[in-house]
């Protein structure tokens, strides 16, 4: 090969910052993937790019169909990133239904002993009576990692609510999340993937109390004494603030941030009765570009997404019985009881992982054809100031 035929390394990665699309289906991946082949795709996955929004920077997203579970488009639905706030969905499909709403709990020291430096708060104090929903309501309203740690310590413990969560992950078949934490907090290995966190929002959805609980907007939280203070929800698409304007038709579902994660978003919105889901991971330093792309996605969605061919499919949760996970003897702590039941935490990734994305894909452009080399990214914990 001439040395004018060559590419240098400066050419290939200015072609790797390139974002291709593939509108046609791509060359067949190694092995099968969950939701459909063309999800393991590291160009754009789309069955139509009319009227597709320019300038997403986002290292991975998704938009979707929440009805029939249609992947109307993607870009690297399976690429595993820190998720931030937004495994708090996860949360509460694990957990959301094993306390009544009406319920309450005192809050101990011990109840808020572990939640990690530079955590999100709603502002929960030891000595303090919560009922159930206004700790959901922390949860939910200001991503509040105290509401967490309480609600797993009524659970049982934060090590058994993890196994749990995992369990739950398997059943959901989002096999590209592993949990480290409930609150989503950077820690090593903690992942998700725009995939995952959408079949998390899926699911959630169909629970009339996750339903209500992500699309409040303020509510009433205990200040001590008597007294209360209001919480607004931190979803900008939701309350119209900072500059945005609320989006029309907006149902929830959670965003989140940590300076390691970036900004991360999943939403849910209804148009014309047909609802649409979307998930941006890390779109940029802008705290609103995250907001900005995932609304940019949900009004092509509606407008183009009808006509679009899928590209493929969220996945329906395994059987009963079938993603069954062993947590230990005994079938857990009552509800409200606080007592802890025997069982283990399970030591690193899930099992029978279809799709890792576990890092960045670069193309590299020679013979004619585009080569695809993967190399896994650091999951080093460094994050701080969260939503």
């Amino acid at each position: 090969m001439c040395d004018s035929a060559r590419l240098s390394r400066r050419t290939l990665l200015a072609l790797a910052a390139a974002v291709p699309v593939a509108v046609a289906a791509p060359a067949s991946a190694a092995g099968p993937v969950l939701g459909g082949d063309r999800l393991a795709g590291n160009a754009v996955q789309v069955g139509s790019a009319a009227g597709l929004p320019r300038r997403l920077t986002a290292r991975s997203w998704l938009v979707a169909d929440h009805d029939t579970g249609e992947v109307l488009a993607a870009y690297r639905a399976h690429r595993r990133l820190p998720p931030a706030s937004t495994l708090k969905m996860l949360f509460a499909d694990t957990v959301l239904d094993r306390f009544p709403r009406g319920g309450w709990h005192t809050v101990t020291a011990a109840d808020l002993a572990g939640i990690p430096a530079g955590s999100s708060l709603v502002g929960i104090q030891a000595g303090t009576t919560y009922t159930v929903d206004q700790l959901w309501q922390g949860v939910f309203l200001r991503s509040g990692n105290d509401a967490v740690h309480v609600l797993a310590h009524m659970n049982g413990g934060v090590a058994r609510t993890v196994a749990q969560m995992r369990a739950k992950a398997r059943e959901l078949r989002a096999l590209d999340t592993h949990v480290v934490s409930p609150d989503g907090f950077d820690h090593p290995g903690q992942l998700s993937s725009a995939y995952d966190l959408t079949l998390f929002a899926r699911h959630g959805l169909r629970d009339p109390g996750f339903r209500a609980y992500c699309r409040t907007r303020t509510a009433d939280f205990p200040a001590g004494g008597g007294k209360t203070f209001q919480i607004q929800n931190t979803d900008r698409l939701l309350s119209g603030a900072w500059g945005l304007r609320a989006y029309p038709g907006l149902i929830g579902v959670k965003n989140g941030y940590t300076s390691h994660a970036g900004n991360t978003y999943t939403g849910a919105a209804t148009r014309g009765g047909r609802t649409l889901l979307v998930t941006v991971m890390h779109p940029g330093n802008s705290a609103n570009a995250v907001y900005e792309q995932a609304a940019a996605l949900l009004d092509w969605g509606f407008a183009q997404g009808a006509s679009a061919r899928p590209v493929g499919a969220l996945v329906e949760p395994v059987s009963e019985g079938q993603g069954a996970v062993s947590e230990g003897r005994g079938a857990g702590p009552s509800p409200m009881s606080g007592s802890v039941a025997g069982g283990t935490v399970a030591r690193g990734p899930s099992a029978g992982r279809l799709v890792e994305g576990a890092g960045t894909a670069v193309a590299l452009l020679a013979g004619g054809a585009w080569a695809l080399r993967r190399r896994r990214a650091p999951g080093r914990a460094r994050g701080r100031h969260r939503e």
